[in-house]
């Protein structure tokens, strides 16, 4: 299952843990039925445990939590959004190759 550093982000911790966080936010929509999604997860998790202390990364099960896919107009799964300061600065959909999520990940860390 998921790397202990990768967060369960849902309507109650959205705000809190995304929007007001310090550090910059991957936040991974995905669903259970979704097959690349499930392929993504590993990727995610290793991002998550990578970045550990630096920046959060986390999923949101747009089954359990459709009002956040709502407001962030996901369409299509997996979509993977990054926040900066509680602001979006960067979208991707389908899955996405770890080096990329780092490279732009690390890049938002360094000029925090």
């Amino acid at each position: 299952m998921a790397s202990p550093s990768t967060i369960e982000f849902t309507e109650a911790n959205f705000d809190s843990e995304v929007l007001k966080s310090a550090v910059p936010v991957l936040v991974d929509f995905w669903a259970e039925w979704c097959q690349p999604c499930r392929m993504l997860g590993p990727t995610i998790d290793q991002v998550a445990e990578e970045t550990k202390g630096k920046a959060k990364v986390g999923k949101v099960d747009i089954d359990h939590h459709q009002s956040i896919a709502l407001k962030y107009g996901i369409q299509s799964i997996p979509t993977i959004l990054l926040f900066k300061q509680g602001q979006l600065i960067k979208k991707w959909v389908g899955a996405v190759p770890k080096a990329t999520l780092m490279t732009t990940l690390n890049e938002s860390i360094g000029a925090a």
